[in-house]
């Protein structure tokens, strides 16, 4: 009987800092905006301070995001200059 040596599946290459920093901001954005879309249906009076709350984490989210998606993008020009 022969055996076959199995080879493992490629490994994906692992994320750079600048990726997992845009990946984590990214996901904060998309929970932040679930969770807002959520809010919104509520109709009290005192749910108005939460959609503030929300507002303001979303946009703080954002910013992390495109300062992230730039700091990638200068990443992904050195690696293209260096080459």
């Amino acid at each position: 009987m022969s055996r076959t040596r199995r080879t493992p599946p490629p490994q994906p290459p692992q994320r750079s800092n600048a990726e997992q920093e845009a990946y984590g901001a990214a996901e904060r954005l998309r929970a932040q905006a679930e969770a807002a879309l959520a809010a919104m249906p509520i109709r009290a009076p005192e749910a108005a301070d939460e959609l503030e709350a929300y507002a303001d984490r979303i946009e703080r989210t954002a910013r992390d995001l495109s300062v992230a998606l730039r700091e990638l993008a200068n990443q992904r020009r050195e690696t293209r200059d260096e080459g």
